[in-house]
C-alpha cells in the first residue's frame, strides 16, 4: 500500500509565509509617525515615565554649546564618578553601599552599611536540596536560562509569592540580590560538569566577604583571588547595577510590574530581556570580535591593519558580517560613556598585575577604542558622536579574571538585579495603570471564506 504523502508545508516554507505576511514596509513607520524602538530619529528615547533612581545625561550643554566628552550617569542624584571615588578612596568595596543607595535613596551610615552587609550575608542561602533538585537537574548551556528557571522555582518555596505589598516585595528583592551569585556560579559548575566533563565545585559562601569576593571564591577551585581582582569585579558590578528606567530589561521589569505580576515572574522576564545579544550579551560579541581581529591581523600593533579590519567589519566583510563594531556606540551616550571611562582605569590596573600578554592586549583594546569611532564616522552617517561603551572593556576584564564566557551575561544580571528591584518598587509605589502602548494597524480589511472556497 502506497504511503500517503504529507502535503503540509516545510518549516522553511511556513517561515517564508510568516515573513511575507508580517513584513511591514519601512515608509509606513514614517507616515504614521511611529517611534521605532521607542526612539526618535536621533536615537533619543520617548519619555514614558518618571524616576528618582538614576539619571543619564548624554551630553553637557553650557551656554548653548555642547561640551565634548561630558556624558554623565547619576545614581540617586550622585555622579557615578564621585560615588566611585568616594568608596575607593576609603578602601571599601562598593556593591553593597551602592545597592543600599539605589534601594533606599540615601547613602548608608557606617552602622547601616554594616547591617546591610549582614542582611545580605544572612540571606545568601538556598532552600534545602535546591542545588541538587533544581540547579543540577538537566543544566542548560545558557546560565541565563538556568537563572530564569531557578528564580521561577524559588516562587514555589515562598508562601507569599504573589503578595505585591511594598514590604513583601522588598523582602523578596533582598533575597534575590543575595542569592543571584549562588544561582549563577552553581549553575555554571553544574553545566561545566555535566556538559563539558569538568569538575564541579559547590563552595558555600563565607562570612565577611563582599559580593565580588564571594563570586570569585565560589567560582575558583582553590577559592583564592587577589585584592585587585576583587576590586575590579566589584567595580564592574557597581557600573552595571543601574542605567535608567528605559534600558530594555528595566523597562521590561516596569511593564510586567505594572500588570500586578509577582516578583519572580517579573525578574524572570527581565532576565529574558538581558540575555539578548543587543543588551546584556553584547560583551561576549566584543571578545569574539577581538579574538577574530587578532587571528586575522596577526601583528595587532599595526594601526593601519587594525583600521582596515574595522573597515571590513563595517562593510560586512569581516567577523560575523553583520556590519557592527561591537562595544562601540550607545543608545544614549554620544562621545563619552562615563562608565567605560571609569572602568578603563581598573582594566589598566588589572592588566598590569596580569603581566605582559595582558598589557599587550590592553594596548590593542585602547587602539581599537581610538580608531573605531574614526572609522565609523568615515563610513556612516550618524547623528551623534561614537565612543566605547562599558561592554567594550567588560569582556576583556572577565577574561583576565578567568571567568568563563558562560558567566559574562549572568555577572551583568548579578549587578542589575539591584536596579530592577529598585525600579519594581518605584513602579509599585507610583503606578496605578497597566502599561498599554498603542500599535497602529496597517492591514487591509478582509472577509472570511468558507473552507471549500479557499
Amino acid at each position: 500500500m502506497e504511503e500517503k504523502k504529507n502535503s503540509f508545508p516545510s518549516l522553511e516554507e511556513l517561515a517564508q509565509r510568516c515573513y511575507q505576511n508580517d513584513k511591514i514596509e519601512m515608509q509606513l513607520y514614517t507616515e504614521n509617525d511611529v517611534k521605532r524602538g521607542l526612539r526618535d530619529q536621533n536615537g533619543k528615547g520617548v519619555v514614558v515615565g518618571l524616576t528618582n533612581i538614576s539619571t543619564i545625561y548624554p551630553e553637557k550643554i553650557v551656554d548653548g554649546k555642547k561640551i565634548p566628552g561630558c556624558g554623565e550617569l547619576r545614581y540617586r542624584g550622585i555622579d557615578i564618578e564621585e560615588l566611585v571615588s568616594g568608596f575607593v578612596s576609603e578602601g571599601r568595596f562598593g556593591f553593597e553601599e551602592v545597592a543600599y543607595l539605589l534601594l533606599f535613596g540615601n547613602l548608608p551610615t557606617r552602622e547601616e552599611l554594616a547591617d546591610f552587609h549582614e542582611i545580605l550575608a544572612n540571606r545568601r542561602r538556598l532552600p534545602t536540596n535546591f542545588v541538587r533538585d533544581v540547579i543540577m537537574k538537566a543544566p542548560p548551556a545558557s546560565i541565563m536560562n538556568s537563572l530564569s528557571r531557578s528564580i521561577l522555582t524559588l516562587a514555589s518555596y515562598d508562601e507569599k509569592a504573589d503578595d505585591v505589598s511594598i514590604e513583601n516585595v522588598l523582602d523578596q528583592s533582598l533575597d534575590l540580590i543575595a542569592v543571584f551569585p549562588l544561582l549563577a556560579v552553581y549553575a555554571y559548575h553544574a553545566y561545566n560538569h555535566y556538559g563539558n566533563g569538568g569538575s564541579m565545585y559547590i563552595h558555600k559562601p563565607k562570612e565577611g566577604l563582599s559580593t565580588a569576593e564571594t563570586i570569585l571564591m565560589m567560582l575558583r577551585p582553590n577559592q583564592e583571588y587577589t585584592a585587585q581582582e576583587a576590586q575590579t569585579l566589584d567595580m564592574a558590578l557597581v557600573l552595571h547595577m543601574e542605567h535608567g528606567g528605559g534600558n530594555n530589561s528595566t523597562f521590561t521589569t516596569r511593564v510586567v510590574t505594572s500588570s500586578g505580576s509577582d516578583t519572580y515572574s517579573t525578574i524572570a522576564a527581565a532576565l529574558g530581556s538581558l540575555k539578548g545579544p543587543k543588551h546584556g550579551g553584547a560583551n561576549i560579541k566584543v571578545t569574539q570580535m577581538m579574538e577574530d581581529l587578532k587571528a586575522t591581523v596577526g601583528d595587532y600593533s599595526d594601526e593601519a591593519a587594525v583600521r582596515e579590519y574595522l573597515k571590513n567589519i563595517l562593510e560586512k566583510k569581516a567577523f560575523d558580517e553583520k556590519g557592527l563594531i561591537y562595544g562601540m556606540g550607545h543608545a544614549i551616550y554620544g562621545d563619552n560613556d562615563p562608565r567605560a571611562a571609569i572602568f578603563k582605569r581598573y582594566v589598566s590596573k588589572l592588566a598590569q598585575e596580569k603581566g605582559e600578554e595582558a598589557k599587550a592586549e590592553f594596548d590593542l583594546y585602547t587602539l581599537v577604542e581610538r580608531v573605531a569611532p574614526e572609522v565609523i564616522m568615515e563610513k556612516r552617517k550618524i547623528y551623534k558622536g561614537v565612543s566605547a561603551n562599558i561592554d567594550f572593556f567588560s569582556g576583556f576584564v572577565y577574561n583576565m579574571l578567568g571567568l568563563p564566557k558562560e558567566l559574562y551575561t549572568p555577572i551583568f544580571a548579578i549587578a542589575r538585579i539591584v536596579g530592577w528591584s529598585a525600579h519594581r518598587l518605584e513602579e509599585l509605589i507610583n503606578s496605578q495603570r497597566i502599561m498599554r502602548p498603542a500599535y497602529q494597524e496597517v492591514s487591509v480589511d478582509r472577509y472570511y471564506e468558507t473552507l471549500d472556497k479557499r
